[in-house]
């Protein structure tokens, strides 16, 4: 903000208090809680089931499990809540669900790591950036962690959101084909009428 005074301009810093807009609520801590307790049992028993692979494998259900369901993992769908794309207001999708699950599927890449290094970098990893997690979204006005922010999202209860549906984000461009497709033929068919006006009637 700027304010003349004597010919001279004063530049003014004026703080924004406002909070990012949302027309959602925030969602309930428990259910939050229990959902992601659910989502770590099923990630912990794909370890133990696959394998060789197991810790891969897991490690993509943490990426991609809000967006399997239309923005409910396994543990979202039984305990109400779904992931919601703030600028359209539609269900998470793949990308929305690896964005605001990346710090937490970084923990798990920690503990791939060689050991014993693996084990003290995953306790490490999951006090620190598990705690700064969960403190953003005990703190947060909408619950928002820092993975929300990346990817523009916010959990709510399924309830307020029911019906939503995966909304398409970027605009089809064939959509106006037909109408094109229609105005030159339209052009075409006008300029044959008028070179047939412009032609000398033949004599009977």
């Amino acid at each position: 903000m700027t304010d003349s005074r004597g010919g001279s301009r004063v530049l003014r810093l004026v703080a924004d208090d406002s909070e990012p807009g949302s027309p959602y609520p925030k969602a309930s801590l428990w259910l939050r809680m229990g959902a992601r307790v659910v989502d770590v049992a099923v990630a912990w028993g794909l370890y133990v089931v696959c394998g060789a692979a197991g810790m891969v494998v897991a490690l993509l259900f943490l990426l991609l499990a809000d967006g399997m369901l239309q923005g409910q993992s396994v543990g979202k769908r039984i305990f109400g809540v779904k992931v919601m794309h703030l600028p359209t207001r539609s269900a998470a999708r793949h990308r929305d669900s690896t964005l605001r699950n990346a710090p937490l599927a970084l923990v798990v890449l920690l503990g791939m790591m060689p050991a014993p290094l693996g084990n003290v970098a995953f306790v490490a990893g999951l006090f620190v950036i598990g705690g700064v997690e969960a403190w953003r979204v005990v703190r947060d006005p909408l619950g928002w962690r820092l993975g929300d922010t990346w990817a523009q999202t916010q959990v709510v209860d399924g309830k307020v959101v029911a019906g939503a549906t995966v909304a398409a984000r970027t605009p089809v461009a064939h959509q106006r084909a037909p109408g094109r497709i229609m105005s030159a033929a339209k052009v075409r068919r006008g300029r044959s009428l008028k070179k047939r006006k412009g032609q000398p009637c033949a004599s009977r």
